[in-house]
C-alpha cells in the first residue's frame, strides 16, 4: 500500500468517526449538543482536524443525513423482502414508522432540519436517490394509473407526518396501527 492510499485510507476513517461520533451525541443529546468541540473532544482531533473534514455543524448534520438514507435505504429493501402489492408498501411504512421512531435524532437529520441537501433535482445524491427508489418499488404495484413518482411523494409525505406528530406526542398513542390501516387504505383504492 502506498503511503497516498494509506493517507486516503485514514482521512475516511477519521470523516467515519466524526460522522458516527455526531450520530452518537446527536441521540442521545439531542443536535444542540453536538458542537465542533464536543465533537473534537469525543474523536480525539482537534478542531482543526474537524474542519479539515467539514466546514462545520451544517456540513456534519449534512453527512449524518446522507448515511440516514442509506440506512433507510437498506431497511425499505429489507422489509419489503419478496412481497409485492399491498404487503410490500405495508411493510415499507410499517419499517418508515418504525425507523423514524427508533432515530429520532439520525430521522430529524435526515427530514426535519434544514440541510443543504437537495431533493428531487438532478443533483440529488446518490444515496437519497436509493433510498426514494425503496419508496418507488413499494408503491408501484398499487398505482394503477397514477403518476408513480407523485403518489409516492404522497405516501411518503403523509408518513412523514405520522411520523413527526407521533415523536412530538400530538397523536393518541394508541392508534397507531388504525391510522396506518386507514392511510394505507387510502393509497389502495
Amino acid at each position: 500500500m502506498s503511503i497516498q492510499q494509506r493517507r486516503e485510507r485514514e482521512r475516511a476513517e477519521r470523516h467515519r468517526l466524526i460522522v458516527d461520533a455526531a450520530r452518537d451525541l446527536a441521540e442521545t443529546e439531542g443536535w444542540d449538543a453536538v458542537t465542533t468541540r464536543r465533537l473534537a473532544e469525543r474523536v480525539e482531533y482537534s478542531q482543526p482536524v474537524l474542519y479539515s473534514h467539514f466546514k462545520g455543524k451544517d456540513a456534519i448534520v449534512r453527512a449524518v443525513a446522507v448515511q440516514g438514507f442509506v440506512e433507510l435505504g437498506e431497511r425499505l429493501r429489507a422489509a419489503r423482502g419478496g412481497q409485492d402489492g399491498p404487503a410490500a408498501l405495508r411493510a415499507a411504512a410499517e419499517e418508515y414508522l418504525a425507523f423514524a421512531q427508533a432515530r429520532p435524532a439520525l430521522y430529524d437529520a435526515m427530514f426535519v432540519r434544514r440541510v443543504d441537501l437537495p431533493f428531487g433535482t438532478a443533483e440529488t445524491p446518490d444515496e437519497l436517490r436509493a433510498a426514494f427508489g425503496e419508496f418507488i418499488a413499494a408503491v408501484a404495484p398499487v398505482a394503477a394509473q397514477r403518476d408513480l413518482e407523485t403518489l409516492t411523494e404522497v405516501v411518503w409525505s403523509a408518513l412523514h407526518g405520522l411520523a413527526t406528530l407521533t415523536d412530538g406526542r400530538r397523536l393518541r398513542p394508541d392508534h397507531a396501527r388504525a391510522r396506518l390501516d386507514l392511510l394505507l387504505a387510502a393509497f389502495l383504492e
